[in-house]
């Protein structure tokens, strides 16, 4: 199974393209992060792939079939889609909220079976949000709640799993957990797809990275190939340091921080 997206182009305010042409595709068992600065189109592309935006040229494509041609429920069973912020104007538990990602498969009754209670609490279980399952999600930390809509992610299944930003709320112990995650989901047989800023974790734990920048794909590939510092200065400016990570040799981008004493 493949998503495609083809020549796609996409403006909020005509004339001002937000991305012009670009073309990707990633495969199951493909753990890709979508990396570029402020501005680049990375939310945009994603809601795009996810069916949400509907594109101003091009198209995309899952399963060899054009999203547009989905419904919405079929598009939720095959597609799970994260989000930076998810807002809810009601208040659930963790449970609950978890549970609200079995939705496209309940029945007109809208009760549960079996297999999607089991569902839900393996998504908690694999998230580490299983203790706090009887919380009221507005009790939260902000990095608990995003740990709580990833279950509810993961909980929803499907084969395409799309990221916006997950990590921004986690602390490091759980960005590495985070990302290690994905990184298994897509071993098991998902293609995830994730936008960062964190070009450190997606170096890390990718299998492979595309680079954006002013809505054109500049470059895609292995983290290391990718990531030359020449590139990342022209992408992201200068006062940047690139090289080998000591621990592993992946490869690390770091700020360039003045010695005490030289000019500023």
């Amino acid at each position: 199974m493949t998503l495609r997206l083809s020549k796609l182009s996409f403006s909020y305010t005509e004339g001002v393209p937000v991305l012009s042409g670009l073309s990707l595709e990633l495969r199951r068992k493909e753990f890709v992060a979508l990396l570029g600065p402020n501005g680049s189109g990375k939310s945009t592309l994603l809601r795009l792939a996810s069916g949400l935006l509907p594109p101003g040229q091009g198209k995309v494509e899952w399963d060899d079939r054009e999203l547009s041609g989905y419904s919405r429920r079929e598009r939720a069973r095959k597609i799970a889609f994260l989000p930076q912020q998810v807002e809810s104007i009601h208040v659930h538990t963790v449970r609950e909220t978890v549970a609200l990602g079995r939705y496209p498969y309940l029945g007109p009754w809208g009760r549960p079976r079996e297999i999607d209670r089991e569902e839900v609490e393996l998504a908690m279980e694999r998230t580490e949000v299983t203790t706090l399952a009887s919380r009221n999600l507005r009790e939260l930390s902000g990095g608990e709640r995003q740990r709580v809509h990833l279950a509810a992610a993961l909980a929803q299944g499907g084969d395409l799993l799309l990221l916006d930003e997950p990590t921004v709320s986690l602390d490091l112990h759980h960005q590495v957990r985070f990302m290690s995650l994905l990184q298994v989901l897509a071993r098991e047989g998902r293609a995830v797809f994730c936008a960062t800023h964190d070009l450190n974790l997606a170096a890390a734990f990718a299998s492979r990275v595309v680079l954006l920048h002013r809505g054109s794909c500049v470059a895609e590939g292995d983290p290391a190939d990718v990531l030359q510092e020449q590139r990342i200065k022209e992408v992201y400016g200068e006062g940047l340091w690139v090289g080998a990570h000591p621990a592993g040799g992946k490869v690390a981008v770091l700020p360039s921080i003045p010695r005490e004493g030289d000019a500023r």
